[in-house]
This record gives structure tokens, C-alpha cells and sequence, in this order.
């Protein structure tokens, strides 16, 4: 192994510092190949204690894309690096291909994380310069411009785990060189030389011109993103403490407070608002939508804003952010009590707990169901006089986007109970009875009011 090849192995090694277990997005291509190559060399030669997975995502987009798998795999096993591969669904209705493909992506590596594990991934210089450079085709503010952090959290386990980018300082000619002369096989997606993809049109057109011209162009590139994301640091440090201020407990943001704001403060406290729960930076005209459409729409209204696979809402006078979900309007499942059920959409689970409310047990000859879209005039325990859902809905103080969201449980066609919400007269077992109680464990929704 050569100098240059070792000093790739040595940038590699100072970067993973103290993180002992690593899950490596291996995709079979130059960049990841280096990249686990890499790590597998510092395993078996001074870091016997380091633990390396890695993680093979198949999106099916490509007749080749299980020959890529099976690739992956071989080399895992000759390396002895445990290795998993996540089939996905792509769906590029939204965002496109690109951007769904790595939505998928990155959730299936949040959904293998081990406690204590952290994400690497192999993007490198040249990759940041493109980044760069579609970020200001696209009109991007400092946010947008400092392009990928090297370090940033990523999900939350066991506590908060990181994804990282070793590879970032280092251009790809040098990991062409690197797997000549490891002698390493790879995997070359036929897509790449597709230039109907911008990202592709600015490596094979636009970033050859350039670096002709200026040969250390993506280094220079590379500057300005990181002088990018220090100013954008420094205003995250000095506007920490007002954001705080302005946020309800559960996550909401304080529209009244960005009322005394100006313009430049306002954008930048909800993009770091935003940022807070790991989405993307939004651009200046959804910033613009989000304050005129949503935030000062009339109070009677119920405005909506997406962005990507979230909802931007409003709610007793703050903004919310809500995860996007398919309508369970009159849906209805079965129940086979007293198992738990689990919810759609990823809502959660319910569970029975004998003798702990006042909610009565189906009979036995009842028929339990779960439902969503409480509609109609309804009467509840605890009210004198029946009032139609939507009036119960508000006196209960839950939110707009929840009364969809929340399970209703009828026995045969009679509604039971509205969990964690109301229980009917038909359901309700009285005070000096053990009944049971229906206990909602509700995955991560971001912090909504309920």
C-alpha cells in the first residue's frame, strides 16, 4: 500500500475518533468501497475493538441492482464485516427520484442504528462541490450553502447518534487511486452518466470546465461551505436562547412572538426551528408561504404548508410541525382483543390493562374495532347535553390534525371510547367498578399537542 492510500486510511482512522461501533452505507460504488476498505484496514490493523457493520440499500431502480446486492455481500464476507441489506420502496411523486431515493435511504439506516452506533458515509470533496453548487442554482442562503456537515446527529436511539463523512476533505481522483492500488472491485452505476440529472450534468459538464480552468475550484468550494457553516453556527449560538423562549413545551412555536421580528430574524429563528427536528432547510419562497399563508391566515382557518413528508400547522396561536400521513378517514380494523393492536401509518400501539379504568370490557359475543373520523353528534361522559364531533373535538382542546389521527374503539357499531380522549355512556363502567383502561403508546410524531 502506498503513501497516498495510507494517508486516506490515517484521515479515516482520526475522524471515527472515539466512536467504537460504525454502520457503513455501503452502496458498492468507488466512494463507499474506499471507505469500508478503509475501516476494515484499521479494525485488523490497530483498532481490534472497533465494530463495523455495513448496510446495503436496494431501491430497485436498476436491472443490475441485485447483482450490486450480491457484490456487497461478497465482499462483506470476505472482509468478515457483518452485512444488511434493506429492499425499499421509492416513490418519486413528491420530491422526485433523487430525493426520494435518499429519503428511503437514510431512513432505512435510522431504522437499523444500533444504540451507540453511528452512520459513516462516503461522500467526498467533489461531491461537496456539487452540493455546493446546486445549492446556489437554487438561490440558497448560508444554510443552504454550507452543504454537508462532516458531523451532524442524525437519529435517536438510546440517546442521540451521528452521521459522519470522513471522506469529505478528499477528491475522488485520489480514490480512483486508492482502489488501484488496493486492487479493489466496484460496482458503476450506469445512471451516473446520465446528465438529466443535475447532479450528474454538473460532474460530467460543468465541474470538468471549472477545474480546468481553477484545478483547486471544489477545494476553494469547499472553503466557502465551511465559512458558510461557521457563520451559520454562530447564529445558531446567539439565537438558541430566544428560541427557547419562543417555544411551547411540546414544540410549538409562538406566533405572536415573531410578530415583533424582522424579516431576516423571523426567516432565520424558524429555519433554526425547523432544523430542530432534522428536516431540511426550506427555501426563501416556502419561508414566505409559511409566514403569510399559514401563520397569519384568519383564525377560523386550518391552513397547511408541506414541506417534503412533513405538515407545517397551526394551532392555538403556534406553528406545529406534523408528520405527513395517508387519510384514515373511516377506516375501520378488526381487533382481536385483548392482544395489543397496532395502529397504521405508524401511529403506535394500543394495549388492554386489566382493572385499571373505567372503560367496560366487550362482551363476548361484541365485535371489537378500531376506527378513525369521529363524525356525527356524539354523547360523552362528563357532558350534560350531546354535541356534534367537531364541537367535542375543540372543548377537548385537540388539535385539528389529531382528530383524524386519534384510534376510536366501538364494540360491534357502538363507539366505546376515543382513546386518551373520552369514553361514551355506552362504554363507561362507573367509578365503583374495575373496568379497563386503553393505554396509547404513540410512535415519534414530532412534538404535537394532542
Amino acid at each position: 500500500m502506498d503513501k497516498q492510500s495510507q494517508l486516506i486510511i490515517e484521515q479515516v482512522f482520526s475522524k471515527i475518533g472515539d466512536f467504537k461501533k460504525i454502520l457503513v452505507g455501503f452502496s458498492g460504488g468507488i466512494d463507499s468501497t474506499v471507505l469500508l476498505h478503509a475501516l476494515y484496514q484499521i479494525k485488523k490493523t490497530c483498532h481490534p475493538s472497533l465494530q463495523i457493520r455495513a448496510i446495503h440499500v436496494h431501491h430497485g431502480l436498476n436491472i443490475k441492482a441485485d447483482s450490486w446486492e450480491a457484490h456487497c455481500a461478497l465482499l462483506c464476507q470476505q472482509w468478515d464485516i457483518p452485512f444488511i441489506c434493506c429492499h425499499v420502496l421509492v416513490d418519486p411523486a413528491n420530491n422526485g427520484l433523487e430525493a426520494a431515493a435518499r429519503e428511503v435511504r437514510y431512513q432505512a439506516y435510522r431504522d437499523e442504528l444500533l444504540d451507540d452506533e453511528i452512520i459513516v458515509t462516503a461522500q467526498h470533496l467533489d461531491d461537496q462541490a456539487e452540493t455546493f453548487m446546486l445549492a446556489l442554482k437554487r438561490g440558497s442562503g448560508p444554510a443552504g450553502l454550507s452543504s454537508m456537515p462532516e458531523l451532524l446527529p442524525f437519529a435517536i436511539t438510546a440517546g442521540i447518534t451521528y452521521l459522519l463523512r470522513p471522506l469529505l476533505s478528499i477528491a475522488r481522483v485520489n480514490l480512483e487511486h486508492y482502489v488501484q492500488d488496493n486492487q479493489l472491485r466496484w460496482v458503476e452505476d450506469d445512471s451516473n452518466q446520465d446528465d438529466k440529472y443535475d447532479r450528474n450534468y454538473l460532474r460530467l459538464r460543468i465541474m470538468p470546465l471549472l477545474s480546468a480552468r481553477w484545478p483547486h475550484f471544489p477545494n476553494a468550494i469547499a472553503r466557502s461551505a465551511s465559512l458558510c457553516a461557521e457563520q451559520e453556527s454562530l447564529l445558531d449560538e446567539l439565537l438558541q436562547d430566544i428560541l427557547d423562549e419562543m417555544m411551547d413545551y411540546r414544540g410549538g412555536l409562538f406566533i405572536d412572538s415573531l410578530h415583533d421580528c424582522s424579516i431576516a430574524k423571523r426567516n432565520a429563528l424558524i429555519r433554526r426551528w425547523i432544523g430542530l427536528h432534522q428536516l431540511p432547510m426550506p427555501p426563501f419562497n416556502q419561508l414566505q408561504r409559511i409566514w403569510q399563508e399559514v401563520a397569519l391566515a384568519r383564525q377560523d382557518a386550518e391552513p397547511i404548508c408541506r414541506l417534503g413528508n412533513v405538515e407545517i400547522r397551526r394551532y392555538e396561536s403556534a406553528l406545529w410541525i406534523v408528520r405527513r400521513i395517508s387519510s384514515l378517514a373511516n377506516k375501520q380494523y378488526d381487533w382481536n382483543y385483548p392482544e395489543s393492536f397496532i395502529l397504521p401509518e405508524s401511529l403506535g400501539k394500543l394495549y388492554i390493562m386489566q382493572g385499571q379504568g373505567q372503560i367496560r370490557p366487550p362482551y363476548q359475543h361484541e365485535k371489537v374495532t378500531v376506527r378513525f373520523g369521529l363524525q356525527g353528534i356524539i354523547n360523552i361522559v362528563g357532558r350534560t347535553h350531546s354535541r356534534n364531533s367537531k364541537k367535542i373535538w375543540q372543548e377537548l382542546g385537540i388539535a385539528p390534525w389529531m382528530r383524524e389521527r386519534t384510534p376510536l374503539v366501538y364494540y360491534n357499531d357502538e363507539l366505546i371510547t376515543a382513546v386518551g380522549c373520552f369514553v361514551t355512556p355506552a362504554g363507561y363502567i362507573g367509578e365503583e367498578q374495575l373496568g379497563i383502561a386503553i393505554d396509547w403508546q404513540k410512535n415519534d410524531e414530532f412534538q404535537i399537542p394532542l
